[in-house]
């Protein structure tokens, strides 16, 4: 019986691109190590520190285990859909500068602060994380005046 091919990556999925894509590309985070390549049409964001990489996605799945409850997530293998994605990485970004007290540090920097003041990343308090993960809402769109 054949094997079924593995699927080709996406742009958004390659083995450096940036956990916190979504929140960066929403212009709700920033991060100096972050790199911008051209993928075919449209923009990758990428990171230049292997290191770094690994401790955003060590903070990014913590916070969808403990958040997966109040934001109704569905089990890890399935993807997110964007919204919830947006909610979850932008959220939690947002509570993790609030909890730190840090409103203008990048993501590597809030995740060095974290390790730095907590120890581990496990050790952040994650209760009121969560209930802040859960009452973000995106931007409204404008939508101009009526016609």
């Amino acid at each position: 019986m054949d094997e079924p091919a593995p699927a080709a990556p996406s742009c958004c999925h390659g083995a450096s691109a940036c956990v916190f894509t979504k929140a960066l590309l929403a212009h709700t985070a920033r991060c100096e190590l972050a790199l911008r390549q051209s993928v075919g049409e449209g923009d990758a964001l990428v990171c230049a520190s292997p290191v770094a990489r690994l401790n955003c996605g060590t903070l990014s799945a913590l916070m969808r285990e403990r958040a997966a409850f109040a934001l109704r997530l569905p089990r890890p293998p399935a993807p997110l859909v964007h919204a919830k994605a947006l909610q979850l990485q932008c959220g939690g970004l947002a509570a993790l500068r609030e909890q730190l007290q840090a409103p203008r540090a990048g993501v590597h920097d809030l995740v060095a602060l974290a390790q730095q003041r907590h120890g581990s990343l496990m050790d952040l308090p994650w209760q009121p994380m969560v209930e802040a993960m859960a009452a973000w809402q995106p931007r409204r769109r404008y939508r101009g005046p009526p016609p």
